[in-house]
């Protein structure tokens, strides 16, 4: 621990600091009032129901971890490798991102683009030249053009501030495209169609909800005449004046004048299409609105996880080994993994079951399962080894014989004691109580 002379004489206070202050005069760049880097949605996405639905898909994928790995020689996973890359994915994805971020900033994307990219911005070696490279930082892409070798991107350069459009090699960079296009991004797919129906619902909304009073004033004259619409029309300013000018907008007319109030919609089935298709796409994603209000029972969430998330992510995942690691790395066994919490939708009243069964058949150690549960590693040395607690294992026991089979003080008693040679008559007594 530093003494205080040490903290007096090296400490510094962002606002006491012995640095010049900075002035509009240094050029540090432009100047935003927003995150200039943040995912916008197009295309009407951002207005619709349908964002919740991308958001909630973001967020869940972006919750599982995506890591570089080691594997044995049947593709099973072994260990973590210590990679620059590995780092970019889980912890340090740029200046502004971290790992989890560029993860939900990439579904997204996906998902409102349709096909999206991820480039490496900062390596060690030139990846036009040579497959041998560390990745230090990585950013999601906008693809602008494709060409048959290469595509051009629209991406955020933080050096800059500013997002420019730059051509790369398609060997470098990892395009992912949305595995639910079909449904999400077609012109007449499911999205697509609800997306324009609510845009119409939100219209009728902001018609009916525009401040006008839609008012028909039946006047007890004819107005067929260009002297009565005249008159007419005087009318009709002098009551918009009386309303504009009260301040509860209270007016008056004539015992003979009527009004008819028109600002009720009209009767239409865009709300009820709209339903139908939300329905046609929870089937087709395996979402249900339990998921989102948070009543999702774990048959629900398991399905939900299979055939929306597993998918993203095992696009996400392949695209990144292919595009990432050489042939030489994957020859070696490593690989690009994504790894979910085995127990994260298990209710507490069944942990210690699922604890049991998983130590007591040796598939993990103690240790192992109280990390999931976000406990301090154990000091026993057995919390570290693949045993069965409710076994008495003999070759641990220093040599000692099992509980099960070890001598009773009786038995050791008996046969130490010297047994003593029975004569005739007490042999004869013994035999009489045998009889009765």
């Amino acid at each position: 621990m530093s003494t205080f002379r040490e903290r007096l004489k090296n400490s510094w206070n962002a606002f006491l600091g012995r640095d010049p202050t900075v002035t509009y005069k240094v050029d540090m760049g432009p100047g935003y009032s927003y995150r200039p880097d943040r995912t916008i949605l197009s295309r009407g996405n951002e207005r619709s129901i349908i964002t919740a639905i991308y958001n909630q898909i973001a967020i869940d994928v972006s919750n599982i971890d995506i890591r570089h790995v080691r594997v044995d020689k049947n593709r099973q996973y072994s260990e973590d490798i210590d990679s620059a890359l590995n780092n970019a994915l889980m912890y340090n994805a740029n200046l502004d991102q971290t790992g989890r971020a560029l993860t939900k900033d990439l579904v997204l994307s996906l998902f409102d683009e349709g096909c999206v990219a991820v480039v490496p911005v900062l390596t060690s070696a030139n990846p036009k030249y040579t497959e041998s490279y560390d990745i230090y930082k990585l950013r999601v892409a906008r693809i602008v053009e494709w060409y048959p070798h290469d595509v051009k991107v629209k991406i955020y350069n933080e050096d800059t501030g500013k997002k420019e459009e730059i051509v790369l090699p398609k060997k470098m960079v990892a395009i992912i495209e949305n595995p639910f296009y079909a449904i999400m991004n077609e012109p007449n797919s499911a999205f697509q169609r609800l997306r324009r129906i609510l845009n119409q619902v939100d219209r009728t909304n902001d018609q009916n909800s525009a401040g006008k009073m839609d008012l028909i004033i039946q006047l007890p004259y004819i107005t067929k005449s260009p002297t009565r619409q005249i008159q007419a029309e005087e009318r009709r300013k002098k009551l918009e004046a009386q309303l504009a000018g009260s301040q509860y907008g209270i007016g008056y007319i004539d015992g003979t004048e009527k009004i008819t109030q028109l600002n009720r919609s009209l009767t239409n089935n865009l709300w009820e299409q709209a339903k139908d298709l939300m329905e046609q796409i929870y089937n087709q994603l395996g979402f249900s609105q339990s998921i989102f209000d948070g009543t999702a029972d774990e048959k629900t969430m398991l399905n939900y996880y299979n055939r929306t998330v597993v998918p993203v992510l095992a696009t996400i995942t392949e695209e990144y080994q292919r595009k990432f690691l050489s042939d030489t790395a994957v020859t070696q066994g490593q690989a690009i993994m994504y790894f979910r919490a085995p127990f994260k939708l298990v209710p507490v009243d069944n942990l210690a079951e699922i604890a049991d069964k998983f130590t007591r058949n040796e598939i993990m150690t103690k240790n192992e399962f109280r990390a999931i549960l976000g406990m301090k590693p154990s000091d026993d040395p057995k919390a570290d080894e693949l045993i069965n607690s409710n076994i008495n294992h003999p070759e641990e026991a220093d040599g000692q014989q099992p509980l099960d089979m070890e001598e009773t003080p009786e038995d050791t008693e008996q046969e130490s004691a010297p047994q003593a040679p029975m004569d005739e008559e007490t042999l004869l007594n013994e035999i009489k109580k045998l009889g009765g």
